[in-house]
């Protein structure tokens, strides 16, 4: 079982997601209240190539990711009102756990197991460490969604380096750039 250089295993869960009504509100409550982080943060993200349910989708969040241990902690703010796989939670649910993520070798074909145990594709969008994040609609039960995070060099390169922000934090300078 490979193990990626912040210490989570390939094929395991390694981010857990939250949907807040505001981003910079959330982020001094999980670094300062809770001890996570630090934060990098982007504002006004769209991604690349955006599909959500079928259609081309145009919604733009903030999101910031952190660590508490090997866990990446992320943090999304819809930033409008665009129709988006945030926004269907939040009307939906509310405020609050959105889904987790687990480190993919091969998208398509962990796409295609979820698919035979009755997960739908509702989102998928290219990120900039390679390849397409893909969400998977829960089942009945399911608390959230599943995100399905490429396993790539640069995915690996780019999470341990916050995870190894995060080593030993002293709490200065929660919130820095992505």
């Amino acid at each position: 079982m490979k193990i990626l250089g912040f210490g989570q295993p390939v094929g395991a869960i390694i981010q857990t997601a939250f949907v807040v009504p505001d981003i910079d509100e959330a982020l001094q409550i999980w670094a300062k209240d809770l001890g996570a982080g630090p934060f990098f943060l982007v504002k006004g993200w769209k991604g690349e190539r955006a599909i959500y349910r079928g259609n081309p989708c145009e919604a733009a969040v903030s999101l910031a990711m952190g660590f508490a241990g090997h866990m990446q902690i992320e943090l999304i703010q819809p930033d409008d009102a665009h129709p988006s796989v945030y926004r269907e939670h939040i009307d939906q649910h509310g405020f609050g756990f959105h889904h987790v993520a687990i480190a993919s070798a091969d998208v398509n074909a962990d796409i295609d197991r979820l698919a035979k145990s009755g997960y739908a594709e509702v989102f998928r969008v290219g990120v900039p460490t390679g390849g397409d994040v893909v969400y998977m609609s829960g089942k009945d039960g399911q608390p959230g969604m599943i995100e399905l995070i490429p396993v790539t060099e640069a995915t690996d390169r780019v999470f341990t380096a916050m995870w190894q922000a995060s080593v030993g934090w002293d709490g200065k300078d929660p919130v820095r750039p992505m």
